[in-house]
């Protein structure tokens, strides 16, 4: 019976998946949309796709003389909001709408920007210690400065009277401090705590993660038999890009030149995991998947990580920077501005802003007492576990745990106190996978195409609600306490979402290294991502939830809870289906039964299609809500299932 109506089901079912692509053609339009409505709107702001527009942005800004740290920091908004457009466009785009150029040219780019920037609060911190009379501090002489926005926090602190009783300070409003050794103490020395809510440090792979691709070949046995069925050539093997090295300008005191590393496969977007629409419409099947092939890439990581054999090297899969980065800098006081009658006077150096030497040269071999910092953790961040601290090393383009040492914790004012035997730039990163395994998932229903996915962790219990094509943060809770107040509320595309959770320290989102890290029961991916279409399919009208059993069942098979939800109200009443990408069918076991078994529930079969395995006991109404769900609410529940990949990690 099976066999005989496999074809017509699956038929049925490709009828339906007929709206992923629907969702494709609908993002592709409004991302032609969008510039359109850019290039009418005249507002006088770049377009960052367009090489002529963004290098004249770079370049009047550039060539800017205005250095007013309040300027920089607004214009500096600007740039953030280029950069992620562009982030977004790299990560968004289908592999058949960018091409190899564009890629390059956008990464460049954003290199690029992130350089300019950091030049600009360089210029603008060496025009700040050249009036440093505007901030004097009463009590010490020395000069003192808080300056921040949502983007950044800028301290600045310069020794104008050399006393050895001022060497420690501490900053008002932002409780970052420090402590100097004599011989800075004594010394024509400023120093420069500049906290960037934002990581433009990193390798550019790791600032723009996305979901990981999982790279979809034909399955010829699943495809039904059609006469209209074309036989579709084999996929061209594209090389891996080349690194592009991208000329940057060197700041005056520390080198932040760094390469724009491709990351290919780091950065392909979700609908990238599904067939490009040329190629599905080719065929007559279902919206066709096989295996991932990440038995390869798990070969490439591994040879990866073992090419690094320095254990003070961070490894960067494992660990991720959160809160921004901290550049702690020593710098010399210029010239100070001179009053002479009506006159103002300044002698001006042709290095600009230099960084002072500690320790000194000449004291290379001898020991020096270390720099004691006081670092105020970032509050729109949750560190579940006392983060890792690591200095940027520009040579090695790398974080390092060496030069870091009496690391002290105090939890509950949020502060860490540690050592540095130089000045360095420096982050907190957090174990990624610190969320996962999950300890339980629920996905339901609550209104016509509006659901809500519940995702509990160790550490959080996370819900966020899908309506149409966004998702919501509705609500983060951490020791019985709601967190992370400022994202709550905001809706935004899943991409969107998974970005701003993984930069406030929530990640529950995996990588495609990440079974290296997490003791979890991996799936085949045939399995696994055809249980998420078809769950995406029915999610307006069925809850699904994790099942004990999902861990007994082979690689081959997922097993997961699922219920008829029509109404806010209704009582779950869990059944249990089994589901190999092939076949489905209901368990006889319940999630209290003593043992797994693959017996069928009394009175039912095998279907070819989760759809139709539910349809023998599913309502009428939930069928019909099934056939008239909108294809973007569709296409946001199957992207968020992609993210978070609960039937793995879980």
């Amino acid at each position: 019976q099976d066999e005989e109506r496999r074809e017509s089901e699956l038929a049925k079912l490709h009828s339906l998946q007929e709206k992923f692509l629907s969702a494709q053609q609908w993002k592709t339009d409004c991302r032609a949309q969008a510039k359109w409505e850019h290039y009418l709107s005249c507002d006088g702001s770049p377009d960052p796709t367009v090489l002529p527009e963004i290098n004249t942005f770079m370049s009047l800004w550039r060539d800017d003389q205005n250095e007013d740290i309040q300027l920089v920091m607004k214009k500096g908004e600007q740039v953030l909001n280029l950069i992620e457009k562009l982030q977004f466009i790299l990560l968004d785009t289908p592999p058949n709408e960018i091409t190899e150029k564009e890629t390059a040219q956008y990464q460049e780019s954003i290199l690029e920007l992130e350089n300019l920037l950091h030049q600009k609060y360089n210029e603008a911190t060496e025009q700040l210690l050249k009036v440093t009379n505007m901030y004097e501090d009463s009590y010490t002489g020395n000069m003192q400065a808080v300056i921040k926005d949502k983007n950044v926090t800028f301290c600045i602190w310069g020794n104008l009277k050399k006393k050895i009783r001022f060497k420690n300070h501490v900053f008002c409003d932002v409780p970052h401090g420090f402590d100097l050794p004599k011989s800075l103490a004594m010394s024509s020395v400023a120093v420069r705590i500049l906290h960037t809510h934002y990581d433009h440090v990193s390798p550019l792979w790791l600032q723009c993660q996305s979901v990981p691709k999982l790279e979809v070949l034909e399955s010829k046995e699943l495809t039904p038999p059609s006469k209209d069925t074309v036989e579709e050539p084999e996929e061209e093997k594209k090389t891996d890009r080349e690194e592009l090295e991208v000329p940057v300008e060197k700041d005056t005191y520390s080198d932040r030149g760094k390469s724009a590393t491709s990351f290919k496969e780091n950065s392909n977007s979700i609908t990238n995991i599904s067939e490009t629409t040329e190629e599905i419409e080719k065929k007559s099947g279902i919206l066709d998947v096989s295996e991932v092939q990440d038995l390869a890439m798990q070969e490439e990581t591994d040879e990866r990580e073992e090419a690094i054999p320095d254990e003070n090297i961070v490894d960067l899969q494992e660990f991720i920077p959160v809160g921004g980065v901290y550049h702690i800098d020593a710098l010399r006081l210029p010239p100070q501005v001179k009053e002479i009658k009506d006159w103002n006077m300044v002698e001006l150096l042709d290095p600009g802003l230099e960084a002072y030497p500690y320790p000194p040269e000449e004291a290379e071999d001898a020991a020096h007492p270390p720099v004691q910092i006081t670092l105020m953790l970032a509050d729109h961040v949750m560190y579940f576990e006392n983060p890792l601290i690591a200095r940027w090393d520009p040579a090695g383009q790398q974080w390092r745990t060496d030069g870091i040492n009496n690391i002290r914790y105090e939890t509950q004012e949020k502060k860490v106190n540690f050592e540095m035997d130089a000045f360095y730039t420096v982050a907190l990163l957090q174990d990624a996978h610190l969320s996962m395994p999950y300890s339980t998932w629920e996905l339901q229903p609550t209104g016509t195409d509006e659901a809500l996915l519940l995702v509990k962790t160790i550490f959080a219990e996370v819900q966020i609600q899908i309506k149409g094509n966004q998702c919501m943060l509705s609500s983060v809770v951490a020791q019985e306490k709601h967190v992370l107040s400022h994202l709550t509320g905001n809706w935004i595309s899943p991409l969107e979402l998974r970005a701003v959770m993984k930069k406030a320290g929530v990640n529950i989102f995996p990588e495609e290294y990440s079974h290296k890290y997490v003791p979890v029961h991996k799936k085949s991916p045939t399995a696994e991502i055809r249980a998420y279409q078809e769950m995406a399919l029915l999610a307006c009208a069925f809850a699904f939830a994790q099942s004990k059993w999902n861990l007994e069942a082979s690689e081959e098979q997922v097993v997961f809870k699922v219920s008829e939800h029509l109404s806010a109200d209704a009582v779950k009443d869990w059944s249990l289906y089994l589901f190999d990408g092939q076949k489905a069918q209901k368990l006889k076991i319940t999630e209290s039964s003593e043992a797994f078994s693959e017996d069928l529930e009394d009175d039912s079969e095998f279907h070819s299609t989760l759809y139709h395995m539910l349809k023998d006991f599913a309502s009428q109404e939930a069928i019909d809500k099934v056939e008239t769900a909108s294809f973007q609410f569709i296409d946001a529940v199957y992207q968020l299932l992609l993210a978070t990949r609960v039937l793995t990690y879980s």
